[in-house]
């Protein structure tokens, strides 16, 4: 088969992420298929190292522009693919040869209000009608969806009335990278972030972006009660300076709330290794990586019970209502004042995490391929 992946998102953090993934783990599986990954130039030129039936396509336009609706159709039409991989919604609409394509979650349909959005009323409205003309055409027109969740899948035959037999369900996992760098991790890169931002155990730690559906205007106004309850804790909050963590920034009560920006891989592995819980409150999530992440680095998990996320956590982690300040707090302190059950929910996660994988979400995917 000729197969083409749109890898135009590779160096993005969460889909980039599954992409990397996918393709790294596509081509130490699959020698016999040839596979065209689209690819922008800053990462055509660093990627070397994937097999001879793997090749290069390099791409001068990005996502969800015009120039990807009018350049996109003409370049597959040009490959002659036998299928095409969309790992993301953002499907040309006037592509008309066989594809697949992959939802990750609902969420931009779900919190499409403005206060999710950095443009302007006229743009806002513009955008979110482009979207749903470009989501329903990729539902609609797939010969299959891949989902990372059975939450997303449920989602996508409830709301867009989907069959239930052409969504597949290929779940996510933690990265490798993570794991090694979690070997090497000891004592001294603690004291080096430590000194970085001031960092003091014990601490609760929260990684992510700030959007409103991750519900952190709610989790620092509980942490606030904590406080008064256990003064010697602080919150520790990390992902990339942007317009919605500035806006959490200037939220009336942040007391104890430290602001790291963001952390490589290593202090990333170093925060979770060392704090006393990781939350996840989010109101909804397609899978919720961090939640493994934590479990990987021998971390208790809190997680709201709302979306994907005790699909994903399992029996490893304690779970509150997200829009239920009270159980949040209730639940967060029952972890805090319980070294037995931070113990438990510990060796719980190193047996969960290892239950995902991304070579099995390759090995999924290439038998969808080969069934399309």
């Amino acid at each position: 088969m000729r197969i083409v992946i749109d890898g135009r998102l590779w160096s993005e953090s969460g889909l980039g992420r599954y992409i990397r993934n996918l393709i790294t783990n596509l081509a130490k599986i699959d020698l016999e298929n040839e596979y065209y990954i689209l690819l922008l130039k800053k990462d055509y030129e660093k990627i070397d190292y994937l097999k001879n039936n793997f090749q290069k396509v390099l791409v001068d336009f990005k996502w969800y522009g015009i120039s990807e609706q009018i350049k996109l159709p003409k370049l597959l039409r040009d490959l002659n693919p036998d299928l095409v991989h969309f790992p993301h919604f953002n499907v040309p609409i006037l592509y008309r040869g066989k594809f697949i394509v992959t939802i990750h979650d609902l969420i931009h349909q779900h919190y499409k209000t403005r206060d999710a959005s950095t443009h302007n009323n006229i743009v806002f409205h513009y955008k979110n009608f482009g979207y749903k003309k470009i989501f329903k055409s990729a539902v609609c027109n797939s010969s299959k969806i891949l989902t990372p969740s059975k939450f997303v899948k449920n989602q996508l035959v409830d709301e867009w009335k989907i069959p239930d037999n052409k969504i597949e369900v290929t779940p996510e996992a933690v990265d490798n990278s993570l794991i090694d760098i979690l070997k090497q991790v000891d004592v001294g890169n603690f004291s080096k972030i430590s000194q970085k931002w001031n960092i003091k155990k014990p601490y609760l730690f929260y990684v992510g972006n700030a959007q409103p559906h991750k519900n952190i205007k709610k989790l620092i106004k509980v942490f606030a009660q904590i406080k008064d309850k256990h003064p010697e804790y602080s919150l520790v909050l990390s992902g990339p300076n942007n317009y919605f963590w500035e806006q959490i920034k200037k939220i009336s009560n942040p007391r104890g709330s430290l602001f790291t920006g963001f952390v490589s891989e290593r202090e990333l592995v170093t925060l979770y290794k060392n704090a006393e819980v990781f939350i996840m409150p989010s109101l909804e999530e397609g899978f919720g990586i961090p939640v493994l992440e934590a479990m990987a680095c021998n971390c208790p998990v809190i997680s709201s019970n709302a979306g994907s996320l005790p699909e994903v956590g399992g029996d490893a982690a304690i779970y509150f209502d997200p829009n239920n300040e009270n159980d949040m707090l209730e639940k967060i302190c029952e972890v805090l004042d319980n070294v037995k059950l931070r113990k438990e929910l510990i060796k719980k996660g190193q047996k969960r995490f290892q239950e995902f994988s991304w070579k099995k979400l390759a090995r999924q995917t290439l038998e969808i391929y080969l069934e399309s």
